[in-house]
């Protein structure tokens, strides 16, 4: 909605404030190829934090395909790494409420996996303090 003022100034929603900034200093190629980028963006080998922050920056571009907050946090969720989608796309979250439980999960099956290493790292018990034992007797 734009109105005008007495001193000549146009109020404009900030939506449409972006819009027409996006049209005047980005060239069109490259909002198309960040749209792109965005609608193929996926977690990959990257942390939950490090992906938010690129869906977080691309979804600018694609503000149409996210258009309210289930349909952003659904496109969160789907480009989670396949470990910690399953984990996740069964419950309706917000952006937020999805970003913390990722990053909760995230955690948790880093923290097993260091648990699983240092347990493969102890030596395996052995028998021998057994066997000096009964050569003693």
């Amino acid at each position: 909605m734009r109105t005008r003022f007495e001193d000549g100034a146009i109020e404009v929603a900030w939506d449409e404030f972006v819009r027409l900034f996006r049209a005047k200093f980005i060239p069109e190629h490259i909002q198309d190829r960040m749209e792109q980028e965005f609608l193929s963006l996926t977690q990959g080998p990257i942390t939950v934090l490090e992906y938010e922050a690129k869906f977080a920056e691309l979804s600018k571009y694609a503000p149409h395909i996210v258009t309210d907050e289930r349909m952003k946090a659904k496109k969160f969720v789907m480009g989670l790494k396949p470990s910690l989608r399953t984990r996740l796309v069964a419950f309706d979250h917000t952006l937020d409420e999805a970003l913390s439980a990722a990053c909760r999960q995230e955690g948790e099956m880093q923290q097993y996996v260091e648990e699983k290493k240092a347990s493969q790292k102890r030596p395996a018990a052995t028998f021998q303090w057994q066997d000096r034992k009964k050569a003693v007797y």
